[in-house]
């Protein structure tokens, strides 16, 4: 599958996660097996993407293409210009989080808080797509089922997000209301894709390989999205793109492959982080 002028190598991808996918974790997946990897979320506040560690978070240099930076914001402007800089920084594409269940997150009507309003979810939308398509840099857009199950509005917003430009979605088969405590549904998301043009990417609860060949199977999606549960055993990865390929069950990694990839994921994390605050943020 293709976003924008990028064509995937293959159709599993790794989610992005506050405080975990940084470069150093989304190389291990890569490895691993995850055909496409997306950053930590970038506050798209002025104030708070100056910040050293947002700056990083944008920052692409020696990682090979596609970079995709998600920012999380409520202001059409500030976003348009987070989208601006993350492109200066190297991304090559943009990704909108509308998916982000965490009470600071939504007390700021950004994340999934966005849902409850479709026209600034849709400002948003109109005004980072007209900022990166001088730059030939697709966006995409990372969101929920909806607010709660009394507010389900994936598909309208899905298709309004496809009609102003949006050139892939991620759907995650929750609701905000729900967090992650409830099981995914995935009949919303085969709602979607059926609906949708633009490809549509299956995200939540897929945790085995034999799960994510019944997720494909019951929403039709062209992708993959696999996140908590890549988070400490990254080759679940491996194990799910040979199961799709083969039909066959993968042999888990052996002691030693382990113990070399979570050294050299610390060696990395290290140089990123620096010596003091890594020693806390790699546990």
């Amino acid at each position: 599958m293709h976003i924008g002028s990028y064509k995937l190598p293959g159709i599993v991808f790794l989610a992005p996660m506050a405080g975990v996918t940084d470069a150093p974790f989304r190389q291990v997946c890569r490895r691993f097996g995850a055909a496409y990897a997306v950053s930590e979320m970038v506050a798209a506040r002025a104030d708070l993407r100056a910040t050293a560690l947002s700056q990083q978070r944008m920052d692409g240099a020696g990682e090979p293409p596609p970079l995709a930076v998600q920012l999380v914001g409520a202001v059409p402007q500030a976003m348009a210009d987070a989208a601006r800089a993350a492109i200066d920084s190297g991304a090559h594409i943009i990704d909108i989080n509308m998916g982000c269940p965490a009470r600071k997150v939504c007390r700021q009507w950004a994340g999934s808080a966005l849902m409850r309003d479709e026209a600034l979810a849709l400002a948003i939308v109109d005004a980072v797509v007209a900022a990166c398509a001088p730059h030939g840099v697709p966006v995409t857009l990372k969101m929920r089922c909806g607010w709660s199950a009394a507010h389900k509005n994936a598909l309208s917003l899905a298709r309004a997000a496809e009609n102003a430009g949006v050139q892939m979605l991620t759907l995650h088969g929750r609701t905000r209301e729900q967090g992650w405590d409830e099981a995914a549904e995935y009949g919303t998301i085969a709602e979607v894709k059926a609906a949708l043009r633009i490809p549509v990417v299956a995200n939540g609860d897929i945790d085995s390989p034999e799960k994510a060949r019944a997720v494909l199977d019951a929403t039709g999606a062209d992708a993959l999205m696999i996140g908590r549960a890549a988070w400490g055993r990254p080759w679940l990865l491996r194990e799910v793109v040979h199961y799709l390929n083969t039909g066959r069950t993968l042999a888990p990694p052996l002691v030693l492959e382990v113990r070399r990839t979570v050294l050299e994921h610390m060696q990395a994390h290290y140089a990123l982080h620096g010596e003091e605050r890594g020693v806390r943020s790699v546990r």
